[in-house]
């Protein structure tokens, strides 16, 4: 279920394309707890996980 939907988030869009949108920041604000989030982080190869890390500044999810 995470792979999808967290691949897919409309939130998640809508950070995208204006990060200081109110939807924008409710999904920043949501994806440092979201189980669903943790999940989807955490099946992704090292080199995406890092990517989407450090674009979204998630320093949790850094690994070498």
């Amino acid at each position: 279920m995470a792979d999808q939907s967290c691949e897919n988030c409309g939130f998640r869009a809508k950070y995208d394309n204006n990060p200081r949108s109110f939807l924008g920041r409710l999904w920043r604000w949501h994806a440092k707890w979201c189980p669903g989030w943790k999940n989807y982080m955490e099946s992704l190869p090292d080199d995406d996980r890092n990517g989407l890390a450090q674009r979204y500044d998630l320093k949790k999810y850094l690994r070498s």
